[in-house]
Formats: C-alpha cells, sequence, structure tokens
C-alpha cells in the first residue's frame, strides 16, 4: 500500500455541480421560506450541512429536526433532477482514480453531503471500487470547516494525517484539511483563488484533473 492517501470531497471536486446545488437552495430559500437572499448571499453559505446551512440562515430552533431533514431532501430532489444529465466526472478524474488504484493509493471521500447524494452520484458513476471509505454528513457531528470528516477518512484508511492529500473546492474543505494536518490540491470550480489566499496548506490550484502538475503526486 502507498505511504501516501487521497482524500477527495464530492460536489464541485469529483463533478461539477455546485451551481445545480446553489440554484436549488436559492428557490427553496427564497420562493419557499422567504429568506430573500441575493444569488452571492446563497453561494456564500454553501458549505457544511444543510441542517448548518438553515441555522445559520433562520437561527437555532426555527425549525425541528424533522422539517430540516424535509427540507433537505426536497432540495437534493430538485438539486439531482436538474443535475442529473450533466452528471459526468470533471475532465481527467477517470485516469486520475484508475492510475490512483492501480498503483494502491488508499482514497476516501470525504463530504458534506447526505448519503442520498453520495449514493446519487457513486451508484450514478459507478465508482464503488476507488473508495475504501465515505464520510458523509450523516457521520460527523459537525461538517467543514470542521476537521472531522477528513480526520475520520484517515483513521478509516488506517492513514496518518500529515500523509493525506485533500482535493477540495472550497475555502471551507481546505481550512478542514489544514485543521486536520492535511495539505490540499485546489479544483477550480466554483470559487476563485483570491477566496483561498489566507489558507497556507495548498499544494496547488488546477481547473480539472488533466493538468501535467499532478503527475507529481505519484512519485
Amino acid at each position: 500500500m502507498s505511504d501516501t492517501a487521497f482524500l477527495f470531497d464530492l460536489n464541485g471536486t469529483i463533478i461539477d455541480d455546485m451551481e445545480f446545488h446553489a440554484r436549488a437552495w436559492y428557490d427553496i430559500l427564497n420562493n419557499e421560506l422567504h429568506a430573500n437572499l441575493s444569488w452571492d448571499e446563497v453561494k456564500k453559505e454553501m458549505y457544511g450541512k444543510n441542517d448548518e446551512l438553515l441555522i445559520r440562515i433562520f437561527g437555532e430552533g426555527y425549525f425541528t429536526k424533522e422539517k430540516m431533514k424535509e427540507l433537505s431532501v426536497e432540495k437534493e430532489k430538485r438539486y439531482q433532477k436538474e443535475f442529473t444529465p450533466h452528471l459526468k466526472l470533471i475532465k481527467g478524474l477517470d485516469f486520475f482514480l484508475e492510475r490512483s488504484f492501480h498503483q494502491n493509493i488508499p482514497m476516501a471521500i470525504g463530504t458534506a453531503a447526505i448519503m442520498f447524494n453520495v449514493d446519487y452520484i457513486i451508484n450514478g458513476l459507478h465508482l464503488h471500487k476507488y473508495f475504501k471509505s465515505i464520510v458523509s454528513a450523516d457521520d460527523v457531528a459537525v461538517s467543514k470547516p470542521d476537521p472531522e470528516t477528513f480526520i475520520k477518512c484517515a483513521d478509516q484508511l488506517g492513514m496518518d494525517y500529515n500523509k493525506c492529500i485533500v482535493f477540495e473546492d472550497s475555502p471551507k474543505g481546505v481550512e478542514s484539511a489544514l485543521r486536520a494536518g492535511m495539505q490540499a490540491v485546489v479544483i477550480k470550480t466554483y470559487h476563485t483563488m483570491e477566496e483561498f489566499a489566507h489558507l497556507p496548506n495548498i499544494m496547488m490550484a488546477v481547473d480539472d484533473y488533466t493538468d501535467e502538475r499532478l503527475q507529481a503526486l505519484f512519485s
């Protein structure tokens, strides 16, 4: 087994779908819950668990746990309906995953998504063989930027934290990696590099997985 592990975020890192998540949230938050948020305000809240997002916007105790779960599932159903025609891996990731697999590099998914969405992507793109561990929103007490998600991934793989490289598209996710003692590769699908300027653990930032600099990770 390799002495390095690759830990992947899911949305915006394995598939380029964050715009669709934002649209679904924008619709529910404004048209149904009357939050009156701008597009940029919705985008700013796009991290962590769904219930954490709702609590940040509306406050603790505004919704029951049951209502937050209902809203969460409804949001994901809308997202999946709109995104399904576009469901595919980010460019170059198919070859990257296959090379990693054949070089026995342990891989995991660490995501703030609920398993309802994880299964949608893993099953839809037939990714089961690549990932020895999947840590979702359902598996942690607090999501990113808390380090618990990536720490659990590393623990389940039996890897030292400083031997894990995290692939992330969001500043909060890179912060989570930093707090876990891990370096990160940024996938530039949804955020500007200015948003990552305060984070010292970034190895490189790439548009997709065809970037030749990623080859250095296999040496």
